[in-house]
């Protein structure tokens, strides 16, 4: 089964399932009492909200394959392609720096990389690479990207700091933060980095060709819906398990994004997409997966928004008992932590967020209404 305009029922299952965990990762009820599963590692390590992002990542790559691949088999459409690509990648990144300007709109302070400028990095940057090259070349793009980041991270010594290593402020990747986008214009909450950094968006783009050759395994008709199923699973569960290995002496970490984080997290994505695929796709289970589907066709929009309502409640002033306090404070002590232990209330909070999004995403999946970014 699949919704108009050749589009995979699992795929944007899958990608409405992320996209609902990346807004619950960033809503919870407070800060200072998030709920431990949806917390990040500290530094080295992988949680679950670790997953999330490389997941869509991985995604966009694979969505790439989807849209581009019959487009692309004309030499006379690339240059149009890269043009389209090119103007997709830049109203991705023009959103996410006007989330970071809202509602202040300091451009002195601005944060200017982040989690849509990322997305919109590494969709043009892939899509040139899938509209010009073919899979072996794709491959090893990718594999020299995750070698060359690797002895970057591990072998070039950092100015003003010395020896290569891997802590958070002297590393090689936080030096480059500071040295192009300056301590002004790095991740508020550390000022001296940013974990969607100018580096380790090198990394990043691998995630993206990982999903790319993924999604070519999917795409590739001449093999068993069966053959395909088993193919993501061998390939995701060997990436894993590489990344694991690799792990060892050039630790997981999404701060960095690492290269064994690349290949961990997308092992764990294909093997994901692999289950969405066969029980979706090809057994046609597919009522439960509706929900997710009607986040998944409007990812950007939906997250877009969710950060521009998170933003505005933080700016409207309440008073409760006698202190003023923000929409977000009087909304969250008055019907959640009023009741519940402060880890779940703060949980609470962040499932309610998520979950009222589908009284606007549901009337437009089931019309069909798709907000193209």
């Amino acid at each position: 089964m699949a919704l108009p305009n050749n589009r995979l029922l699992s795929l944007d299952a899958f990608r409405g399932l992320t996209v609902a965990a990346m807004i619950l990762v960033n809503n919870p009820g407070s800060w200072a009492k998030i709920y431990p599963p949806l917390k990040h590692a500290e530094w080295h390590g992988c949680t679950p909200t670790d997953l999330v992002f490389p997941f869509f990542l991985f995604i966009v790559g694979v969505a790439i394959v989807f849209a581009l691949q019959t487009k692309k088999t004309d030499p006379g459409n690339h240059n149009q392609l890269l043009i389209k690509a090119a103007k997709r990648g830049c109203i991705l990144f023009l959103l996410g720096l006007l989330l970071a300007l809202y509602p202040k709109f300091n451009f002195e302070t601005v944060r200017i990389m982040g989690v849509l400028q990322r997305i919109g990095v590494v969709y043009f940057i892939c899509a040139a690479i899938f509209i010009k090259t073919k899979p072996k070349t794709q491959f090893i793009i990718m594999t020299s990207i995750l070698v060359v980041y690797w002895i970057l991270m591990t072998f070039v010594p950092v100015p003003g700091f010395g020896a290569p290593n891997l802590e958070k402020e002297t590393n090689l990747a936080a030096w480059a933060d500071r040295l192009i986008l300056t301590e002004n214009h790095t991740w508020k909450s550390s000022k001296t980095w940013d974990p969607e950094g100018i580096l380790s968006t090198m990394p990043a783009v691998a995630t993206g060709l990982f999903g790319m050759l993924i999604g070519g395994i999917l795409k590739n008709k001449e093999k068993s819906a069966a053959e395909r199923t088993a193919w993501l699973f061998s390939f995701g569960f060997i990436a894993w398990i590489l990344g694991m290995t690799w792990g060892l002496f050039f630790p997981i970490n999404k701060s960095l994004w690492t290269s064994s984080y690349v290949l961990y997290c997308g092992g764990l994505a294909s093997m994901g997409l692999a289950l969405f695929y066969w029980v979706i796709d090809v057994q046609g289970h597919s009522r439960w997966c509706k929900i997710f589907v009607a986040y998944g066709v409007n990812a950007i929009t939906v997250f877009f928004l969710s950060a521009v309502i998170a933003k505005t409640m933080g700016m409207i002033k309440l008073s409760r008992n006698g202190e003023e306090v923000n929409l977000h404070t009087w909304l969250y002590k008055t019907f959640f932590t009023s009741w519940l232990p402060a880890d779940l209330a703060s949980l609470a909070w962040a499932l309610t967020f998520v979950l009222l999004f589908l009284l606007l995403l549901w009337p437009m999946y089931k019309k069909n209404w798709i907000i193209k970014v």
